[in-house]
C-alpha cells in the first residue's frame, strides 16, 4: 500500500519508468474531472477522473491522499493520438463526510502524473443531501375582491441541494408560461396580478430536491364579487296620489362567493309636480294603481324576509368551527378549516413552545373580512406563559459542600466544562472499590465497577444532566435527539474497566426503522459518532445495551454523551408523554388546562413537575403515552363535551396544533398547549370534558376529565415522584447488590471455559444477555461485565434471589459453585 510521505519515492519511480507510449513532452490533461455530488440517505457516491497521457492518478480528499487500495483504475489508449489514457474512480461514503461535519466542506480532487510533470483537477465537493420537513413559511388562506392582486408567500424547507418550488392549483400544476396573469417571484411567492373568479381554488406550495418532495398546507383562496346597482329605471307615470316611482336591481354585477349585497333602496318614490299630477283617473285606473302599490309592498316584504334569513344563516355559522367535533370521527381524519380574514383577531397563529409561549390556532368566525389571514401574537390570553423566556430551576441556596467541591474542581484543567451549581448533578470520591452516582428521579446513573479505578488512585467523579438550551447539539438532516444530554467526568482519566452510564430514551427501536448512534463531544467541542447501535465492533471503547425505555453505555472514556437517531422509514416512532396540569386554586372565572407533550424520559417529566409546583399546578389525569411517527404530520389537540350551561371554551378554533418538527427534533423539551375555559358562575366547581390529542393520520389519545377544581387532589401523588433509594453518591460495597466476596467467587468460577457448559456464556443466556456474547468475550473478565450490567439494570430494586437461582442453574454440575450461589447469596 502507498503510505503517506512516500510521494517523492513514488514520483521518482514514475519518472524512471514511464508508461510505454507516453510523450515526454506533454503534461497530463484531464478529459474527465470529478464533479460536485450529493449523498442521498446512506448511498455511497462515485467520483471519477480521466487523463492523458498519465502514468499515475491519485485522489486527494480534504488534503489527505486516498489509499491506493481504494482506487479502481482502468487503462486504455486514445484512438486519435495513440496516447495512454488512465481513468480512476473512488467511492465516498456518508460516514466519511460526516466525520468532518461542521469543520469544512468535504472535497476531493485528482492529481495526475506523466514523465513531464503533474496536473491537478478541479475540486469536487461532496455534500450530504437532505430536505427538512417543515416549511419556513407557508401560504395562508385569503378572501380577496375581484381584480385585486394576490401574493401567496412560500419559503421552502432548508435543504441541500436547495429545494425547487412549484405551485399546485386544486392539485394541478400552475404554469406561468400558460397564464399571463400568474408569475412566481425569485423568492418562490406565487403572484396573481388580478384575481379572477376562476382563481378561486386551493393552492399548495411543493418543494422538492433529490431527497424528497414536501407539500405545504393548502391555502384556500376565495375571489368574491361585491354587488353593484344597475341604472335607475325611468320614472313612472304620476299617479292619483301625485307620486311616481323608479326601481333598480343589484345585478351589475350580482354578488358572488360571499360578496356584499348592494346598500341602499331598491325603489325610489317622490311627489309629482302639480302640472304632472293627474286627478282624472277613472275607477278602473285607481284599482290598477292600488293593485300595483300592493304588489310593490309585497315584493318589499319578501325581499326583507329573504335578507333577514340570509343574515340569520350567516350569524348562525359563527360557532361552527368552535363547536365542531367532527374531527373525532373517521379514525382521527384530518380537518379542513377555512381561515377567516384577520381584521377580526379570531384567527391566531402561535407556536406552542415555552421558549416563545405561543401555539397554533385555526378557524373562522365571520363570513368575510379584509386583511391578512393570520395574526401573530407574542402572548395571547389563550396561552398562559410559564414565566418569561427559558426556565432553569435552581436551589435557592446550594449546599456549601457542593459549592466547595465545584470550586475545587474548577481549578483543575480537566474540569474545564464542569457546570456550576448542584441542580441535576451528583459527585463523589472513589477508589478501586468503585461506586455509583445517581441523579434522583431522572433514571440517570453512573456505575463505576470494582477495579475500574487503578489501585492506589483516588478520583473525584461527577455526573451532570444538561438542559438542551445550555448545550448545542447539531442535528444533520432529519436526525432527532432520543435521550438526555449527560456528562460524566473528569474526561481523560484512566479507567481499567468500562464504567456503565444509564439513561432513558424515547425511541421505539427497530432495526428496519431506525439508525441509532451514540454521540460524544470531543475536547474541541465537536460531536462525533462513537458507536452505531447494531454494528458494534468488539474491540471498541464503547458499547451500548438498548432496552425498552433505557440504554446502558459501557465506556472506558468519560465525557459528554447523547443518543441520536435517524429514521429510515415513516413507520419510525418516538414515545411522547402526555401530561395534563391545571391550577390547584381558581379564584377567577377563568381556568386553564395545560397539556404537555414531552419526550418520554424521566428527566423531562421531573423538570415539568418542578415547574408546575412553582406555578401552583396540579395533575388532573394520569399521564398517557402516544407514539409519534416520522410522517411529517403535526400534532393536534382539541377539547369537547363540556356542559355548555356551566362552562364555555375561549378557544377560537376547533383544535390547536404543534408543528411536527418542533416535536421530532427533541430539542424543545417543554412543548405544551393551553385550553382556557370560563365558568359561567363562580359557584361552578365540577368540570367534565374530554381532551383529544392525536397526530394527523397517526396515533391518538383521549383524556376524560371529571373532577372538582376546588378540592379534587386524587392525582397529587404524581407531583412527588418516588425518590430513588440511597444517596446521589454511593461509595464502595454499599453501591452494589452483590456482596464483593461472592462476586469474586462467581467471577473466578465462571470466567474459565467449563467442560460441561458451566461458564459465563450459560449465565448470559439465563439472564437474556446472549446477544452480547461477542462484547463480553472481548473483555478480560466476561463474567464481571455480566454482573456489572446486572447491577446497572437492577439497582436498587433488583431481586438477588433470581440472580442466585440463575448462577445455581449454571453451577448444577459444579457442586462448589452451587453451594456458593445458593447459600451465600
Amino acid at each position: 500500500p502507498w503510505a503517506r510521505g512516500s510521494m517523492g519515492a513514488q514520483q521518482s519511480a514514475t519518472v524512471a519508468n514511464p508508461v510505454s507510449g507516453a510523450s515526454p513532452d506533454l503534461l497530463p490533461h484531464f478529459q474527465l474531472e470529478p464533479e460536485d455530488v450529493y449523498i442521498v440517505k446512506n448511498k455511497a457516491v462515485s467520483l471519477a477522473c480521466r487523463a492523458t497521457p498519465a502514468t499515475q492518478i491519485y485522489f486527494k480528499c480534504n488534503g489527505e491522499w486516498v489509499h491506493q487500495g481504494d482506487h479502481v483504475t482502468q487503462h486504455s489508449t486514445d484512438r486519435g493520438t495513440g496516447l495512454p489514457v488512465m481513468e480512476v474512480r473512488i467511492e465516498v461514503t456518508r460516514q466519511q463526510v460526516e466525520k468532518i461535519f461542521g469543520l469544512e466542506e468535504y472535497w476531493c480532487q485528482c492529481v495526475a502524473w506523466s514523465s513531464s510533470g503533474t496536473t491537478k483537477s478541479q475540486k469536487a465537493f461532496v455534500r450530504i443531501a437532505y430536505l427538512r420537513k417543515n416549511f419556513e413559511q407557508e401560504p395562508t388562506a385569503r378572501e380577496v375582491s375581484i381584480e385585486q392582486g394576490i401574493v401567496l408567500p412560500c419559503r421552502p424547507p432548508e435543504g441541500i441541494p436547495p429545494a425547487e418550488v412549484e405551485w399546485l392549483r386544486n392539485e394541478e400544476l400552475v404554469d406561468p408560461a400558460l397564464d399571463a396573469n400568474v408569475y412566481v417571484t425569485p423568492e418562490h411567492s406565487l403572484v396573481l396580478r388580478q384575481a379572477r373568479l376562476a382563481d378561486t381554488a386551493n393552492y399548495t406550495c411543493v418543494a422538492k430536491n433529490i431527497v424528497a418532495r414536501r407539500r405545504s398546507a393548502s391555502a384556500a383562496i376565495t375571489v368574491y364579487v361585491d354587488g353593484a346597482w344597475s341604472e335607475w329605471s325611468k320614472w313612472s307615470v304620476c299617479g292619483a296620489e301625485c307620486t311616481h316611482w323608479r326601481s333598480r336591481e343589484c345585478s351589475e354585477p350580482a354578488p358572488r362567493n360571499g360578496g356584499q349585497e348592494c346598500h341602499g333602496p331598491e325603489l325610489d318614490t317622490r311627489n309629482c309636480t302639480s302640472e304632472l299630477c293627474s286627478h282624472a283617473a277613472s275607477g278602473a285606473e285607481d284599482v290598477a294603481l292600488y293593485v300595483g302599490l300592493v304588489a310593490v309592498a309585497v315584493c318589499l316584504v319578501l325581499l326583507l324576509l329573504v335578507g333577514v334569513l340570509v343574515y340569520c344563516r350567516k350569524k348562525g355559522g359563527l360557532d361552527a368551527d368552535v363547536a365542531d367535533s367532527s374531527i373525532l370521527t373517521a379514525g382521527f381524519q384530518p380537518v379542513s378549516i377555512k381561515p377567516s380574514k384577520a381584521d377580526n383577531p379570531s384567527l391566531l397563529t402561535i407556536q406552542p413552545d415555552l421558549s416563545t409561549a405561543t401555539m397554533t390556532y385555526q378557524g373562522s368566525l365571520c363570513p368575510r373580512q379584509d386583511g391578512p389571514a393570520k395574526l401573530q401574537l407574542p402572548n395571547g390570553h389563550l396561552l398562559s406563559p410559564l414565566g418569561t423566556g427559558r426556565h432553569t430551576l435552581h436551589h435557592s441556596s446550594p449546599a456549601a459542600e457542593g459549592a466547595d467541591f465545584v470550586a475545587r474542581l474548577s481549578t483543575q484543567s480537566y474540569f474545564r466544562s464542569l457546570p456550576r451549581g448542584t441542580t441535576n448533578m451528583a459527585y463523589g470520591t472513589f477508589n478501586f472499590l468503585g461506586g455509583r452516582l445517581m441523579i434522583p428521579n431522572t433514571g440517570i446513573s453512573l456505575l463505576i465497577p470494582p477495579d475500574a479505578i487503578p489501585r492506589g488512585k483516588i478520583y473525584e467523579v461527577y455526573l451532570t444532566l444538561h438542559k438542551q438550551e445550555d448545550v448545542r447539539l447539531p442535528l444533520a438532516g432529519c436526525q432527532t435527539l432520543l435521550s438526555p444530554i449527560v456528562s460524566c467526568g473528569p474526561p481523560g482519566v484512566l479507567l481499567t474497566r468500562p464504567a456503565i452510564l444509564a439513561m432513558g430514551h424515547c425511541v421505539e427501536a427497530s432495526a428496519e426503522n431506525w439508525s441509532i448512534r451514540l454521540k460524544k463531544q470531543s475536547c474541541e467541542g465537536t460531536w462525533e459518532d462513537v458507536l452505531q447501535l447494531g454494528a458494534e465492533p468488539c474491540t471498541e471503547l464503547y458499547y451500548c445495551q438498548l432496552e425498552a425505555q433505557a440504554c446502558y453505555v459501557f465506556t472506558e472514556q468519560l465525557g459528554r454523551f447523547a443518543l441520536v437517531g435517524e429514521s429510515l422509514s415513516m413507520a419510525a416512532s418516538k414515545r411522547l408523554k402526555l401530561v395534563l396540569f391545571a391550577p390547584a386554586a381558581c379564584p377567577s372565572l377563568e381556568y386553564n388546562i395545560r397539556v404537555y407533550c414531552l419526550s418520554d424520559t424521566q428527566d423531562v417529566l421531573k423538570e415539568v413537575i418542578q415547574l408546575e409546583k412553582q406555578l401552583g399546578g396540579q395533575l388532573i389525569g394520569a399521564p398517557r403515552v402516544l407514539h409519534f411517527k416520522d410522517s411529517y404530520h403535526n400534532l393536534r389537540l382539541s377539547i369537547h363535551d363540556m356542559p355548555s350551561s356551566l362552562w364555555k371554551s375561549k378557544l377560537l378554533a376547533s383544535y390547536q396544533e404543534i408543528p411536527f418538527y418542533h416535536i421530532w427534533s427533541g430539542l424543545q423539551p417543554f412543548l405544551h398547549c393551553t385550553f382556557t375555559l370560563e365558568r359561567l358562575s363562580p359557584s361552578t366547581c365540577e368540570l367534565a370534558c374530554k381532551i383529544w390529542v392525536w397526530q394527523v393520520e397517526g396515533d391518538g389519545q383521549s383524556f376524560t376529565v371529571n373532577f372538582n377544581i376546588a378540592k379534587d387532589t386524587r392525582f397529587s401523588d404524581w407531583l412527588v415522584p418516588d425518590s430513588e433509594v440511597g444517596a446521589p453518591a454511593l461509595v464502595g460495597p454499599s453501591a452494589f447488590k452483590i456482596p464483593f466476596l461472592i462476586r469474586q467467587k462467581i467471577i473466578s468460577s465462571l470466567d474459565p471455559p467449563g467442560t460441561r457448559g458451566a461458564d459465563w456464556r450459560t449465565l448470559a443466556q439465563k439472564l437474556n444477555l446472549d446477544s452480547h456474547l461477542s462484547f463480553f468475550a472481548s473483555k478480560p473478565s466476561p463474567t464481571a461485565m455480566i454482573l456489572n450490567l446486572w447491577e446497572a439494570r437492577h439497582f436498587p430494586n433488583g431481586n438477588l434471589s433470581q440472580l442466585a437461582a440463575a448462577v445455581a442453574e449454571v453451577g448444577k454440575q459444579d457442586g462448589a459453585l452451587f453451594a456458593v450461589s445458593e447459600a451465600e447469596c
